[in-house]
């Protein structure tokens, strides 16, 4: 136990550095908007706000949107373009399709946005996907973390790269730990981010082969989703949350993991797949929501810094194409 509060303490020292880091751009600060226009930010928090009273699930999706756009070339606003007649987007990558949501918010938020700055061409699609994120942990219970902005938005997409750089909800641990190394993402960084499934739902198409086929499960918990939620065969769209507390932003996710209650196997592969270290860390986070919440902005902020494919780009007038 000495050694994991070692090396956490270890970790606390990495993030307060990495904060401090400016980007290799070097154009990504937090008060990006107050002087050009000061009505972004809160004007983005009115629509999140709105969008989540009507549908407590849509924070987990307005997050979910900001990871699957970094996680692709950077965070670009790539994962909210439409197909042309030039490239396929990625909202049709296997990880996306009938999955992902929320694209009307962002589109409302465009909206407002470009009217309350007067001017369509300020704030770019990817800050607003990082903003969103960060309003919609907010609201649903977490802490406030900053965001660095000033993002630009990229003028294409890719199919391909969603397909093969989004972590997939079957892989185990070192196949979840390489995916995030290959992205600058560090061990810690896998066990915080994770953590976002303290919120939202899954589709039993998603969770069905670990409901009948894992054994690092709770029995009790895997046949209540059987009986439920999620038969052997059909019911594929039906829906379970990912943790007990699905619209609080809280640590029952890590709690849930050290009872093997992990909804995905990915999840519980941070539990039971066999790092020590990454073992210690959700026991650590499921006791300690404050840390939990601190230390998941800076990874945030860390995710968010994640720099696009191409130096070239623009801010979009309508998030869904480019210029």
């Amino acid at each position: 136990m000495a050694a994991i509060v070692q090396s956490f303490a270890c970790f606390i020292t990495v993030l307060a550095i990495v904060v401090l880091i400016p980007t290799s751009s070097g154009q990504l600060t937090a008060d990006f908007y107050n002087k050009v226009c000061p009505q972004a930010l809160p004007t983005i928090r009115r629509v999140v706000e709105r969008a989540i009273k009507n549908e407590a699930r849509m924070g987990a999706s307005l997050l979910r949107l900001h990871f699957h756009d970094c996680f692709v070339n950077g965070c670009d606003g790539s994962v909210l373009l439409d197909d042309t007649a030039n490239f396929t987007g990625e909202k049709t990558a296997a990880p996306n399709l009938n999955s992902l949501r929320g694209f009307n918010v962002i589109d409302e938020i465009k909206s407002a946005v470009n009217s309350a700055c007067n001017n369509g061409t300020l704030v770019s699609c990817a800050d607003i996907l990082a903003v969103a994120a960060r309003y919609s942990v907010n609201i649903l219970g977490g802490q406030l973390y900053d965001v660095l902005l000033g993002r630009k938005d990229s003028l294409t997409a890719s199919l391909a790269a969603a397909n093969a750089d989004i972590p997939s909800p079957f892989s185990n641990f070192s196949a979840l730990l390489s995916n995030f190394q290959s992205h600058t993402l560090a061990l810690q960084d896998l066990v915080i981010l994770s953590g976002a499934h303290t919120i939202g739902l899954a589709r039993c198409t998603i969770f069905r082969s670990r409901i009948y086929n894992d054994t690092d499960i709770n029995q009790s918990f895997a046949t209540s989703l059987k009986n439920d939620v999620c038969p052997l065969t059909g019911g594929g769209n039906n829906t379970a949350p990912l943790d007990a507390t699905t619209t609080m932003f809280d640590t029952v996710y890590y709690q849930g993991l050290t009872n093997q209650k992990g909804l995905l196997h990915s999840d519980q592969e941070l539990f039971n797949g066999g790092n020590s270290q990454s073992a210690g860390l959700v026991t650590y986070y499921g006791n300690n929501r404050a840390a939990f919440w601190k230390d998941f902005g800076v990874s945030m902020i860390k995710m968010g810094n994640l720099p696009p494919a191409s130096s070239n780009g623009q801010v979009r007038l309508n998030c869904r194409k480019v210029n």
